[in-house]
């Protein structure tokens, strides 16, 4: 493939690698799950990021060169599979060595139900669609081929964009699953909604043709097509294998093929010349997924033990910065694939990756019949609730509570950055707690009634602004807060320890007979004195509020004074006595 003109070339790509110091005017260089970007704002107000491979045709690829409907509609070339995939020539443009250059145009189908007749069910039950930036990344991995025999290299097309137009799609445009996208859009319609967006990925265009249509055009029956096919196949995803990959729904028509006289192309050593191609179930084998998490899991456990005090200076990307809202340190950049923003707690950039939706927004647990929280192990098999900040709403009358009721709506629920600091605050006095992790405010902007019937949060913090000057707290976005789920043992000491115990509520151990109601009733009082002795209190306290540690079967852990060991899970009324 050939490269535009040098001019150009020689101030944004040195060496296979993006030269920031020279980006082009308007735009950002981003690291997103290990692949590097140049982000773009288009001029019809879309999103452009360009990989290191797409740097050189920037050009080429604004969409005006490629995507505008005319010129798009007489000259894409519908691509054969279940998906929207064209190949694309760009608009020829002058001055460049290469005037044009073809496109694989694929539309994203993240969200979407993975048909049922691509793949064995047996194998690929829980097989998803990948996140265009998932995707990208994991089809840099493969190409970067660390994992398996080093002679073994799969060759692949180049992902050179990923573009999102500015149109916002309709819930029945996107083809997505209704169940998976409005299960809460009633009450929070941008928890869901965000993922809405449209995505377009833009790869580089392999010479050949698909293994079906060359076997079709030799001399051979119909049989001995399908049984080559078949061949072909098994060698292909054999190949895979061996470098710790696997395509759910692989396919004759996803490898391609180049012949040479009346064969197909081999390299010196007699093995065959293929091109894999469509990526959008790649995944690691079950055995590199485990080596894999498990070191990313290692890391962010020694990540998060360090999180306020980073060993060493700290070198922020330009697409995050440190930030302090409420006496709270954090790590503030954009979730580019919702739009949304994200707050991680700390001063390790290095830690935002592991929170960005496309991580934990799957495959959620109900952990709360009166709230929205939910439990997920992340895919990179870390342990995290995460539930929608209910800022804005009014608190429900619960007998329980009845005689602070006054109290409980003069305050109203707090804001996530409220819910955070009382949380660290309580730890520095030596209440346990759960940690927070991390706030993610929703990139869908809500048209929707979202039920803000208390908007005194929003008034009071109009004025505390992200490093990009927006409101914190904005009335059009929903809000999530992340907390780490608590099993037994605290960060200091949890990349060290392999022992864990099991998470309960006081209500629900009382329920399960794992204490009597005199030990429920003495536990919450303990724990109310305990926060009052810190200068607190929580409003709304019930046993779901506290959480204890138990083995399933065993003992319920206890603290060095011999009472229960009791951990305060809720923050959402926890306030300073007096305030």
């Amino acid at each position: 493939m050939a490269s535009p003109s040098a001019a150009y070339e020689s101030t944004v790509y040195r060496n296979g690698m993006i030269d920031v110091k020279d980006l082009p005017a308007g735009s950002s260089f981003l690291r997103i799950m290990g692949v590097n970007y140049v982000h773009l704002v288009t001029s019809d107000g879309g999103d452009l990021y360009l990989t290191e491979y797409g740097v050189p045709f920037r050009e080429h690829l604004k969409p005006e060169n490629w995507y505008e409907e005319n010129y798009f509609r007489a000259n894409r070339q519908r691509l054969e599979g279940t998906s929207a995939v064209y190949r694309v020539p760009t608009r020829p443009l002058d001055g460049y060595v290469c005037r044009s250059i073809d496109l694989v145009v694929k539309w994203s189908r993240v969200g979407q139900d993975v048909p049922l007749d691509t793949f064995t069910l047996n194998k690929a039950i829980n097989a998803e669609f990948n996140t265009p930036f998932e995707e990208f990344s994991l089809v840099e991995e493969l190409r970067r081929g660390n994992y398996g025999p080093r002679d073994l290299r799969i060759l692949m097309q180049k992902p050179l964009a990923i573009y999102a137009p500015p149109e916002k799609m309709q819930l029945w445009q996107s083809g997505r699953s209704r169940e998976k996208i409005l299960a809460k859009v009633a009450r929070h319609p941008g928890v869901e909604i965000d993922i809405l967006r449209s995505y377009i990925l833009l790869y580089a265009w392999v010479k050949g043709f698909n293994a079906v249509e060359v076997l079709s055009a030799m001399p051979l029956d119909h049989a001995e097509q399908l049984r080559r096919q078949k061949e072909l196949l098994q060698k292909v995803n054999c190949d895979l294998e061996k470098k710790g990959f696997m395509v759910a729904d692989n396919k004759p028509t996803h490898i391609i093929l180049r012949t040479k006289g009346d064969g197909l192309l081999k390299s010196r050593s007699g093995e065959l010349v293929y091109a894999l191609v469509d990526y959008e179930l790649l995944a690691r084998t079950p055995e590199n997924e485990e080596v894999v998490r498990r070191t990313q899991r290692s890391r962010y456990l020694q990540l998060q033990r360090m999180r306020f005090a980073p060993p060493g200076p700290v070198e922020f990307p330009p697409d995050l910065k440190p930030t302090n809202v409420l006496g709270v340190d954090y790590v503030f950049g954009r979730a580019e694939s919702t739009g949304g923003s994200l707050w991680v707690v700390g001063k390790t950039p290095e830690l935002f990756s592991y929170f960005l939706p496309e991580r934990w927004r799957y495959k959620q647990v109900n952990l709360s019949h009166r709230r929205q929280t939910y439990y997920v192990q992340s895919k990179d098999r870390i342990h995290l609730v995460w539930e929608v900040s209910r800022m804005g709403e009014l608190a429900e009358d619960r007998p329980e509570y009845a005689d602070r009721y006054e109290q409980i709506i003069q305050h109203g629920f707090n804001s996530p950055f409220e819910e955070v600091a009382a949380a660290l605050e309580l730890q520095r006095r030596g209440v346990p707690t759960t940690y927070p992790r991390a706030i993610y405010m929703t990139g869908h902007e809500l048209q929707l009634p979202v039920g803000v019937v208390d908007d005194r949060r929003f008034e009071k913090f109009r004025d505390i602004r992200t490093p990009d000057g927006q409101p914190v707290l904005r009335l059009d976005r929903d809000y999530i807060l992340i907390w780490g789920y608590w099993r037994g043992l605290e960060d200091e000491h949890a990349p060290d320890e392999t022992g864990y115990w099991s998470p309960i509520d006081v209500t629900r151990a009382a329920e399960k007979g794992l204490i009597s109601q005199d030990e429920q009733a003495e536990i919450i009082e303990r724990h109310r004195q305990r926060l009052a002795d810190a200068g607190y209190e929580d409003l709304t306290l019930t046993g779901e509020h506290i959480l204890l540690s138990y083995i399933p079967d065993g003992a319920i852990k206890r603290g060095r004074d011999g009472y229960y060991e009791s951990r305060q899970c809720n923050f959402e009324m926890v306030r300073p006595i007096g305030s």
